[in-house]
Parts: C-alpha cells; sequence; structure tokens
C-alpha cells in the first residue's frame, strides 16, 4: 500500500473513529471528516497522527459547573493494527524510537486511506520519552515541542519505513506539524552530499508543501523559544531553522510552514481574507470547510434521502433535490432525532425537557471567544421573549481546555443561570462532548445557534452538520455562515457582516440581534409550522448540498494536490 500514496496528510488529531480519545474537538473532526472523504474519491492519500494513550480527557462536570479532568482509558490494540517498522528521532541528544498503529479508512467503493498514529510507549525508551504520546495539548512547551518533532520529522521517517517513497504532496494541516519541512530539507540535502541547506533544497521542498491555517487566534499559532529548540532538537536544527526564517528568539510554526508551502489556504472566505491581514506578503487562498455528509446524516434522514434522492452519498450535490422531498416527513424524520435528544438529556440530567418546545444546540469547545453565553447577556430578556413568543429550552456541550480559565468560568457561568431561567427556559450543559453526543445534538435540535466573536470564527463546522438534518442555523455571520446564510431561507443571522477585519465587535448590540432574530424564530416555529419546515428544507438544499468534504476535497485536488 505504501508505494502508491502521493498525498502525505498530517495532523496533531484526527477524529476517525469515536471511540479513539485521538481528538479533542472541530480540528480532529475536520481531519476524520477530510480523510473519509479522500478514501471515497480514491484520493491515494496516507495520514499521520500520534496514538494519545490517555486521550485529551473526560470531562466531569461538578453541580455547579466545575469542570474535572480525567485521563481517558482505552486500549489501542482494541481498534488499531501495530505495523512492524520502527523510525527514530533525536529529541535532547536522546534516540527516541517510534512505532506506528494503522487504521483503514473505507471510502464508497472500499478503496482504503491508512492512518497512522505514531507511539513512543516502548521499553527501549526513556520513561519521560515513553509518555510523549500520552496526551493531546497536554503539559508545558516542552512536552508540545517533542510531540511536534515526533509528529513532523518521525512522522515522515515513518512514512518512509512504509515504504511511502513516491509522495508528491505533505499536507499540514495546521502548524503543529510544519517541522516536517525540516526532514525533507535533509533529504534534499542527502540527495546531494550537502551540508549546507540551499535555496534549491528550500525551492524542492516548497514545491513538496500545502498548508491549512485553521484559527485567527493567537494561541492556534504553537511559538517556541529558540533555547528550547535548540534543547530539544540540537543546535544544527535551531540554526538550520533560524537562517530559513530570518527569526530571531521564538520560533514561530506557522511562519515556518508559510515559507516552505507552496500553496496556503484558509477554511472560509472570510478567513482566507483575515489570514491575509494576519501574514502580509503571502499568497493565502481560501477552501471552505464542510463535513462528511455520511458521516454526519442521521438514521433518519439517511434513510429519508435513499428513498428520494438515491445516490446522494455518491454525489452530494444532488441533496438539492431535498426540495422535493414532503415536508410532513421531513418533519417525521426530525421527530425522531428530537426524541432521541430529549430523552437522551433527561436521562442525564432530569431535567423535564419536552419535545414540543423550541430546542436550541450549542456545542462547540468551551473558550472566550466562542461566547457560549451572550444569549444570557439578559435574562429578563430572554424569560419575557419566551412567555411572549413560546417556549424555549436550550442545550450546551462542551470542554474547556484544561489551562483555559475563561473557558471553565464559561461553563460556570451557564451553570449559574439554569436556575434564574426556571421555570420559563430549561437549560442543561452536557458533560464529555464527543462525537457522539455531537451527532446527537446537531440533529436533534431544532435550531443551532452560535455566537463567535468576529472575525475569529475561521470556518465552524457544526452548522453543516446540523444543516445535513434539516437543522437551520441563528448564528453571528463569521466563519462559513457568511457563505451559507441566507436570511429567513436557510436561517438566520446576528448581527452585521464584519466585511472589515479590523471593525470592532460589540457583544452589547450582538445579543440584542440575538434576542431580535430569536423572537422571530419563534414565532415562526409556533405560529407558521409550514415556513419553518420550508426553511429546513433549504438548509439541506443550499447548505448540506455544498458544505462537505465532498466538494471540498475536489477543490484540495485541484489546487493543492495535483
Amino acid at each position: 500500500m505504501g508505494q502508491d500514496r502521493k498525498i502525505a496528510y498530517f495532523s496533531m488529531e484526527i477524529g476517525i473513529e469515536e471511540a479513539m480519545p485521538t481528538y479533542s474537538g472541530g480540528l480532529g473532526v475536520l481531519a476524520g471528516d477530510t480523510i473519509l472523504a479522500a478514501a471515497d474519491a480514491e484520493v491515494p492519500m496516507a495520514a499521520v497522527s500520534l496514538v494519545y494513550h490517555k486521550g485529551y480527557f473526560f470531562q466531569r462536570l461538578t453541580e455547579d459547573g466545575q469542570q474535572i479532568e480525567e485521563p481517558v482509558m482505552w486500549n489501542v490494540a482494541d481498534f488499531l493494527e501495530e505495523m512492524p517498522v520502527r523510525a527514530s528521532v533525536t529529541i535532547e541528544n536522546r534516540p527516541v524510537q517510534i512505532r506506528c498503529w494503522k487504521f483503514e479508512a473505507k471510502g464508497i467503493s472500499g478503496f482504503v486511506v491508512p492512518v497512522y498514529f505514531l507511539d513512543t510507549d516502548l521499553p527501549e525508551n526513556a520513561p519521560q520519552d515513553r509518555e510523549l504520546t500520552d496526551y493531546l495539548y497536554g503539559k508545558d512547551n516542552r512536552y508540545r515541542l517533542c510531540q511536534e518533532a515526533i509528529l513532523g520529522i518521525g512522522g515522515v521517517r515513518m512514512l518512509r519505513a512504509l515504504g511511502c517513497d513516491q509522495l508528491d504532496r505533505f499536507h499540514m494541516n495546521e502548524g503543529h506539524s510544519s517541522l516536517l519541512t525540516l526532514e525533507l530539507l535533509e533529504e534534499q540535502k542527502r540527495k546531494r552530499s550537502g551540508q549546507d541547506i540551499t535555496k534549491e533544497d528550500i525551492a524542492a521542498v516548497r514545491r513538496q508543501c500545502v498548508f491549512t491555517t485553521h484559527t485567527p487566534v493567537e494561541a492556534g499559532h504553537d511559538r517556541f523559544p529558540m533555547d528550547l529548540v535548540r534543547q530539544v532538537l540540537g543546535a544544527e536544527a535551531a540554526s538550520s531553522l533560524q537562517n530559513i526564517l530570518s527569526t530571531g528568539d521564538i520560533l514561530n510554526m506557522t511562519y515556518l510552514a508559510l515559507n516552505l508551502s507552496h500553496y496556503v489556504n484558509g477554511v472560509a472566505k472570510k478567513h482566507g481574507e483575515v489570514s491575509r491581514h494576519m501574514f502580509g506578503g503571502y499568497e493565502i487562498d481560501a477552501i471552505t470547510n464542510g463535513v462528511h455528509a455520511a458521516r454526519w446524516t442521521s438514521e433518519p434522514f439517511q434513510d429519508l434521502f435513499n428513498r428520494y434522492i438515491p445516490g446522494w452519498q455518491e454525489d452530494n450535490f444532488s441533496l438539492r433535490y431535498a426540495l422535493s422531498v414532503p415536508t410532513a416527513e421531513v418533519w417525521e424524520a426530525h421527530l425522531q432525532n428530537k426524541r432521541r435528544l430529549i430523552a437522551y438529556v433527561n436521562w442525564e440530567t432530569n431535567a423535564g425537557m419536552d419535545i414540543e418546545t423550541l430546542t436550541l444546540g450549542f456545542a462547540r469547545r468551551a473558550t472566550g471567544y466562542k461566547r457560549a453565553d451572550l444569549i444570557f447577556r439578559d435574562c429578563q430578556r430572554l424569560r419575557e421573549l419566551s412567555r411572549k413568543a413560546g417556549k424555549l429550552q436550550l442545550v450546551f456541550a462542551g470542554k474547556a481546555h484544561p489551562n483555559d480559565r475563561e473557558g471553565k468560568e464559561l461553563i460556570r457561568r451557564i451553570f449559574g443561570v439554569r436556575g434564574e431561567l426556571l421555570p420559563e427556559i430549561r437549560v442543561v450543559y452536557l458533560p464529555n462532548y464527543n462525537m457522539t453526543m455531537g451527532r446527537l445534538i446537531t440533529a436533534g435540535a431544532d435550531v443551532w445557534l452560535n455566537t463567535p466573536q468576529p472575525p475569529l470564527e475561521a470556518s465552524g463546522t457544526s452548522g453543516m452538520k446540523a444543516a445535513l438534518n434539516g437543522v437551520p442555523s441563528l448564528s453571528v455571520l463569521d466563519g462559513w455562515w457568511i457563505e451559507g446564510c441566507i436570511e429567513g431561507i436557510t436561517g438566520w443571522a446576528i448581527g452585521e457582516n464584519h466585511r472589515l477585519t479590523q471593525m470592532p465587535h460589540d457583544s452589547e448590540r450582538d445579543a440584542a440581534s440575538l434576542y431580535e432574530k430569536l423572537e422571530k424564530v419563534l414565532q415562526i416555529y409556533y405560529q407558521t409550522p409550514p415556513q419553518f419546515r420550508n426553511i429546513m428544507l433549504h438548509s439541506i438544499a443550499l447548505n448540506g448540498s455544498f458544505f462537505n468534504t465532498q466538494r471540498m476535497m475536489q477543490q484540495y485536488v485541484l489546487k493543492a494536490y495535483f
């Protein structure tokens, strides 16, 4: 299998199997969807990540909303096949041995994209090195840099050991893997038995590399002090990196990827624009994210599409014919999903939610700029709105990074308002958000809520998953929603369209807009059900048919891979 691979896809996290805790959120789930789309399209790809024996973390929430993190317990051998080959990297002047585990992602036709998870938990390694593939986004800067060396440098070496000698493209899904460029430069040097990296070497590596940047948020762009780089990678590697980047005391992994890639893209049109402002002087395109349609379409809607739109999995664009599906059957499929969600919520929380009440879903990483609590800015106004326009209930989920105090406080604030809104409005926050829960909420909510602070939402994909299940979005105009929103047709926009990236945001104004639009949504839902169901149909036909990884993969193939 190794010899026929042309594309190597590197990602710090990959969410490919629900019970494997090798992802934290959107970046990893997108990577999994991308790999499945490549398998469907028979793109000759191999993917690389780390195995994470203790996962990201298992989230428990106390009665007052305090987040408690615990290691995830899972058996790697239950899911993955250990490969016989080995590779190694030098870390702090010690050789660190790497093995890999294989997962086979199968496409519609049976075509396989192998996913290789790297692992340093081997008896021949020092105890501190055995732990380097334990935690995703864990511990300190040194731990992260060691992991990124294993992913980037070790990943290229592992692919070579597996027989992947004809790779044409190395796709860096975010900057975590950009040390792979250093290994590719070393390969160029060895080809000509050279001592120093030349301009020709850099040009050759640049032709091989593709880079996708995923966030305007500063914390998403890894930086390491050059003293730490020397300690971990050695003086020669640090000197090479400084020469390539003409940098001082900081290694910026994003700039390393930018400088050594022939094609760079953001993940929505707006994000491409924001990225060009952030990284002046670099040519940055945009390929808007998508989701894997078959993976995120619930069983009731899969059955519906199979009857009325046969072949939709092979041709996602044919979902535009959803406009001809009887609305009564669409509504019944939705009610099946909603019953499952409400039953799960009541079983887990004893919240007493009901099927008839308009249910908003909000599930994503808990961090400040996502503004999960924007809807609670004026609880009195929210209660009055519910009494005046119709009953309302809200389902939240999401993990805060262990070091994100603001994100943890946001969860506590949501817990704090629950009692204040009773009895008019019921609010739940489900613990340990994962792909299974994401599928349940995106399909079972009536309306998908998204309230990021512009322009920090690079793309967002949860609303795309909701759209495949006929769930319209009520969202701030940022990320993908600028492209997906047709007011009153596919959903509703909150606030202004911030076309200028420097335009200051105003949470007070956004909250006022949210209440105004929510009142309209409640009126449509309760007073004109045929209109609401028509919006559901358009969510599928216009957004589900376009914002999918089938279309996204076609664009990568045309623009970046071949």
